[in-house]
């Protein structure tokens, strides 16, 4: 197991354009491997590459026991409108009610380069498109009202000292979140 440091709100990295995958190699597959230990210590469900400082198009989830990489993924149909709560590893203890589409389907790459299509609602289909946003610099926090995004954010100025650099660290066994709660 070989957990990733987990950049937080205020890293540059948060805000760009990650760059499409031209091939899947060992390397990238280990990458893959890494984010899902690290996104499993952190009581997560979803982890993109820019979470961990990296720019590649590479993001992982885990809803209910069902592994997905997403590879240069892309949404393809949206249906309905779902409001819902959401949090982030790169926002910890931040949560918000975001609207999204209630059903996706989006076109991607698994973790050997193999086209796939892939249709989803609810929770999964939320965490996709979340985890989605972050490959093109989007966070949760960007969806709220100006009122909640700024106490958002205040409350995360006054958390901000925790995170040294912008970094998250994850020891083994360390519980993140709130109890019982899982973040994207």
């Amino acid at each position: 197991m070989s957990l990733l440091d987990i950049h937080v709100l205020g890293s540059p990295i948060l805000r760009q354009e990650t760059t499409p995958v031209e091939r899947m190699t060992d390397e990238l597959r280990r990458l893959i491997d890494d984010m899902f230990d690290t996104m499993h210590a952190a009581k997560g469900i979803g982890l993109a590459a820019p979470q961990i400082g990296r720019s590649e198009r590479i993001a992982v989830i885990d809803v209910e026991d069902n592994p997905i990489v997403i590879v240069n993924p892309e949404i393809v149909i949206t249906e309905g409108s779902a409001k819902a709560e959401e949090g982030c590893l790169s926002i910890p203890e931040i949560y918000g009610d975001v609207e999204r589409p209630a059903r996706v389907t989006i076109r991607a790459l698994d973790r050997d380069g193999e086209r796939f299509e892939l249709q989803a609602s609810e929770l999964l289909a939320r965490c996709l498109q979340h985890e989605i946003d972050h490959l093109h610099g989007k966070l949760f926090i960007d969806y709220l009202s100006f009122l909640k995004r700024r106490s958002a954010l205040a409350k995360w100025e006054s958390m901000r000292k925790d995170f040294p650099q912008n970094i998250r660290k994850f020891p083994p066994g360390e519980m993140a979140g709130r109890h019982g709660e899982e973040a994207l």
